[in-house]
């Protein structure tokens, strides 16, 4: 803990000179050219099986090395893989690696192809850690998702949409699944919406005694395609693929085991016509005894099901329903007494940690409050603790706890107001705390499950010192009350014009997705240097959570359900009221700045609340939400067949007419995510309703908009149009 004291106090010492000596301001380029603010991180951190070790990549010039450290002493312990050991004639780049569970092979990943947001394939290399020689998988084929059995005798994974495993001893390669095929059937991961929304790519699961392979099954045959031109070359390319548009159809899914001694595939649950969803599969500690959870198509009924792989047999474990909607997370864990499972529920109003037995029988809830449980940790089951994250010391802070199975004996481990971000070692003997404020970039450190800091990881305190040489503003946070009597958390950061008197310009900064939170005490990455850039020419940056945010319950959170933008749009007004009424404000001179579900939201800002925002920005924003996907659109608003109001009353398509200020809009025309289409029907709107306004697209980029120069370029373009109109 004094390790920590002593860096707290570089900080606010660094925070002292940034107001005390005069400080050169920030530039575009320093954010996205130089690379000056580059934090360091830890790469490729990875706990032991005995977790008093832990690993990290280390590359040196063209070398890579995977080294051992002891976590108590933080010393490092030896090389357990060099890139330069390799005996074969393969040159590799390790970008990814994971242990066997015996720890005596690496399996490195190599030639990563990025194929969506969370989904990948590469090549893969199986390096036997005593010889040092390495064998591609699949020759060298690219795959996804390579997962140990646990016997560690095999490996499976997923090439071309088929369902594979590879025997370690002798490298031969099993076909499990023979219906994949592009844009029609995928075994063993997952389709797009599925990816983007429930945030699972990988869809198979090994059984605890390593014979059997339990996965899914997505029939997108009759899902209808999104066509997108991606310019290449002379003629443009076609990119299709398969993306349920709300109210449309969905893949259809199934659930099989595969047995590898037998050699073949059973059937075990078939969603065909069902039109639901299961968005969670896994084993039970019961080699017999998948878990699958099943929801349907509104996502306000879910159903845990235990399914036995002999006898077909299905029983309802858990079953939850709501008015609203139920959120999908990965806290389900079954104990090793094969005879109950931990979870967390949002069903008393906060997310909360509840014990249950497999015939679905709630044991106890283990933690109570008007807080919410972000996290489960870890379990450590022989002494009959739970660790977690939770917003109990603050909504705007994420803090380590431990609690006993009984409840009892609550401890706080983390120290620091912040956001803590935990990964725990496999005995739950240590913990890396991954720690940030609003001003200060990832801390990171081990820590014994006590709570004593036992070493630092990585601390940029270079990059520290570094900031403490330029023009940075702490960010205040502040509270408000609007007329109506809803309260609200917010953060400003000051230019120091302020104290002459003058009044200045405002831009906020807004998300406001539903169960999110920009106001958080917590590091935002670059974004927080590009406010301190438009501070520095005398922009006060504002941020504020309208309702729907996360952190604060359900009360708050789904306060939007099938009525997105509006409430939240009201908020925004609230806001721009409350700042406008500040003594050191032009009323005259409010922005706004948003990208995707923000850039909704700046569009409403600049149309219903177009007397209070001159100026807005919207980056890949959703104009109506009947161009959005099933999953999460139909989660907030139901089916467009059945609430059409909810969709269109709060598009910005259905407002353009009311636009009195300053609106750039942009997109990337490859947005798989948010479509183009979005853009261009706002732009069609907006030119039938004569309104002029600025617009840009950045050819062949997806909804994050970089590569290359092009961060730089929308940052520079952005900054621009700020100073020019606001």
């Amino acid at each position: 803990m004094l390790k920590r004291f002593f860096l707290i106090t570089l900080i606010l010492f660094a925070h002292f000179l940034t107001y005390s000596q005069p400080k050169k301001p920030i530039g575009i380029e320093d954010i996205w050219l130089k690379g000056t603010f580059r934090p360091e991180i830890p790469q490729g951190f990875a706990w032991m099986k005995n977790d008093s070790y832990y690993t990290e990549l280390v590359s040196d010039n063209t070398i890579q090395r995977v080294i051992q450290f002891d976590a108590k002493n933080g010393k490092e312990v030896k090389t357990i893989f060099s890139s330069s050991e390799l005996t074969t004639q393969y040159q590799l780049n390790i970008e990814e690696y994971f242990f066997s569970p015996d720890e005596t092979m690496l399996l490195v990943a190599s030639a990563t192809e990025p194929i969506y947001r969370r989904s990948s394939k590469s090549i893969f290399y199986l390096i036997n850690l005593t010889t040092k020689k390495a064998t591609p998988l699949s020759s060298s084929e690219k795959i996804a998702y390579p997962t140990f059995s646990p016997d560690g005798k095999k490996i499976a994974y997923v090439k071309n949409n088929d369902l594979y495993f590879t025997s370690v001893s002798d490298g031969k390669e099993t076909r499990i699944t023979f219906t994949g095929m592009i844009n029609k059937i995928i075994n063993g991961s997952t389709d797009w919406v599925y990816e983007e929304e429930f945030e699972i790519t990988k869809a198979f699961s090994w059984s605890e005694d390593s014979k059997k392979i339990a996965f899914l099954t997505f029939d997108e045959s009759d899902v209808k395609e999104y066509n997108m031109q991606l310019w290449d070359g002379l003629y443009p390319t076609d990119y299709r693929f398969k993306y349920p548009k709300a109210g449309e159809k969905n893949s259809e899914l199934s659930v099989s085991c595969y047995f590898t001694e037998e050699n073949k595939t059973k059937e075990i649950f078939s969603g065909k016509g069902k039109d639901l969803y299961i968005p969670r599969l896994q084993w039970t500690k019961n080699p017999s005894v998948v878990s699958f959870i099943r929801m349907n198509r509104l996502q306000n009924h879910m159903e845990i099901l235990h399914a036995d792989v002999f006898t077909g047999k299905i029983n309802t474990g858990y079953e939850e329903k709501s008015d609203t909607y139920i959120e999908i997370n990965d806290n389900l864990t079954y104990l090793a007494d094969n005879n109950h499972f931990v979870l967390t529920s949002e069903k008393s109003g906060y997310r909360h940690i509840y014990l249950y037995n497999l015939e679905g029988k709630e044991v106890r809830q283990i933690t109570s409050g008007n807080w919410e449980v972000e996290k489960l940790s870890g379990i450590d089951e022989a002494t009959q603790k739970i660790y977690y994250t939770s917003t109990e010391a603050s909504p705007l802070e994420r803090q380590f706890y431990v609690i006993g199975f009984d409840g009892k004996n609550k401890k706080q481990l983390s120290s620091g107001k912040g956001t803590h971000d935990i990964e725990m070692s496999s005995n739950k003997n240590f913990y890396l705390d991954i720690f940030s404020t609003i001003s200060t970039p990832h801390i990171t450190s081990i820590f014994n499950k006590s709570g004593k800091e036992v070493r630092p990881v990585t601390q940029n305190k270079e990059l520290i010192q570094k900031m403490s040489s330029f023009s940075i503003i702490e960010p205040e946070f502040f509270q408000f009350k609007s007329a109506n009597g809803d309260s609200f958390d917010g953060w400003m950061i000051k230019p120091k014009e302020i104290s002459t008197g003058k009044k200045l310009p405002v831009m906020f900064y807004v998300y406001g997705g539903p169960g999110f939170q920009t106001v958080k005490n917590e590091w935002m990455g670059p974004n927080y240097y590009w406010f301190q850039a438009l501070a520095a020419k005398g922009y006060i940056i504002v941020s504020v959570d309208p309702r729907g945010c996360g952190g604060r319950g359900t009360a708050i959170k789904k306060i939007t359900q099938k009525s997105l933008g509006k409430y939240e749009t009201e908020d925004l007004i609230a806001s721009a009221k409350y700042i406008s009424g500040l003594n050191y404000v032009d009323a005259n001179r409010i922005g706004i700045f948003g990208w995707s579900y923000g850039g909704y939201l700046s569009s409403l800002a600049m149309t219903l609340g177009a007397d209070y925002f001159k100026t807005g920005i919207a980056v890949a924003p959703v104009t109506n939400w009947r161009f959005y996907d099933t999953i999460y659109t139909e989660r907030y608003l139901g089916l467009p067949q059945e609430n059409p109001e909810g969709y269109d009353k709060y598009s910005p398509l259905s407002h353009t007419a009311k636009l009195k200020g300053n609106y750039l809009l942009v997109h990337g025309t490859a947005d798989d995510n948010v479509h183009v289409q979005n853009s261009m029907m706002m732009t069609d709107a907006l030119v039938n309703s004569n309104k002029q306004f600025e617009l840009f697209y950045y050819t062949n980029k997806n909804h994050g908009i970089y590569g290359g120069y092009t961060r730089f370029h929308l940052y520079k373009k952005m900054s621009d149009f700020i100073e020019k109109n606001l």
